[in-house]
């Protein structure tokens, strides 16, 4: 009897605190946000993206690569069975349409998962390196391609692995084989991930790699997601979504990051991009994450975007620039921004198109 209450109370105990843990993390995932509609006056959505655009990079003459058809654990997907895509859109055209870009023979486009990006430009000779972050089979790998403008295609160059790289999420280039990547999850089997961050357990990082080293250079933080670097290279931007944090490091020559600040935001931020000319930082976010995880088709998820200005200030401004209840857009992951058009794309859902300087239209 008494082998029985001990077990009992141990059940009883371990349910309480799963509980607890459950209510937490619903909470950080801001369950109960409703979304008030923030409307932008000059916006369509992209003919031909319907299966998401997690992650957008502009290139300095105004092409966008769009990542498309990501599947990731827990979360929704409109076509699970279509392989992945890189979208272009050529944002210099007065109705710019997404372009799919061939990939070169030889890399496996069946099992072609795409998650966030990044671009390196050669001083030298203008050449254009793609990386992606690739999820095939439920792994995590880095895919590095050279751009090709005058085909629109991409040629396949390498694939990276690391241990120390087991669940990448974003990644932010510094050379033609090097970069920055968030580490969202410390395990790589989908059972432990849900139970890691059920748990809340603060295992997610920022990792560095070269061919020469590979190291951790931030470590201690819930659910790692964008990151992006300073137009000066000085600084590097990283997002933990689940402490609704961004964080700001310090880049060091070693290539070591240091801890500059750490900016709360009210709301639940996912990639960054960052103004060239600015340096204004720009993020997709879910006002309510866990209507993205628990997906509803009668309660969808919303979407919403932030401008931070000034973020290396003792006072920097954070304005909300676009909000929808999912009636148009489910789901935002990014913000990019050239000459003042706006890119707002999603994990799952479709693309929005915003000319923030041209004049309202008149309707009447």
């Amino acid at each position: 009897m008494g082998k029985l209450l001990t077990f009992g109370v141990v059940v009883a105990a371990l349910l309480g605190f799963l509980g607890e843990r459950f209510l937490n993390y619903r909470s950080k995932m801001l369950y109960d946000r409703e979304v008030e509609n923030i409307e932008l006056p000059n916006c369509r959505l992209l003919k031909g993206i319907d299966y998401g655009s997690e992650d957008v990079v502009i290139l300095p003459n105004g092409l966008a690569f769009i990542s498309s058809g990501l599947k990731f654990p827990l979360l929704p997907s409109f076509a699970p069975d279509r392989p992945g895509e890189i979208f272009l859109l050529d944002l210099n055209e007065n109705d710019p349409k997404p372009v799919v870009l061939r990939i070169s023979r030889g890399f496996d486009l069946t099992s072609f998962n795409p998650h966030g990006m990044s671009v390196h430009i050669d001083e030298t000779d203008n050449v254009v390196y793609l990386f992606v972050v690739n999820h095939p089979n439920h792994g995590s790998t880095v895919e590095i391609f050279k751009f090709d403008e005058e085909n629109n295609s991409l040629l396949h160059l390498k694939t990276i692995t690391h241990d120390l790289l087991p669940s990448i999420n974003d990644i932010v280039a510094l050379g033609p084989d090097s970069f920055y990547a968030t580490v969202d999850f410390y395990f790589r089997a989908t059972t432990m991930k849900v139970i890691e961050k059920l748990l809340y357990l603060p295992w997610s990082s920022v990792v560095y790699y070269s061919p020469t080293e590979v190291k951790e250079v931030a470590s201690g933080f819930y659910f790692t997601n964008g990151i992006n670097i300073s137009p000066a290279r000085k600084y590097i931007y990283f997002v933990d979504i689940a402490d609704r944090a961004v964080h700001v490091m310090e880049k060091h020559d070693n290539n070591s990051l240091t801890p500059v600040k750490v900016l709360t935001v009210e709301t639940l931020a996912d990639n960054l991009d960052v103004d060239p000319i600015t340096g204004d930082l720009w993020a997709g976010c879910h006002p309510n994450g866990w209507k993205v995880f628990v997906y509803d088709p009668e309660n969808l998820p919303g979407s919403e975007v932030i401008r931070i200005q000034n973020i290396l200030s003792d006072e920097p401004v954070v304005t909300r620039v676009y909000a929808n209840n999912g009636s148009v857009l489910q789901g935002s992951s990014v913000a990019a921004v050239y000459e003042g058009k706006l890119i707002v794309g999603t994990v799952f859902h479709k693309a929005l198109l915003c000319d923030l300087n041209e004049p309202v239209q008149d309707t009447e």
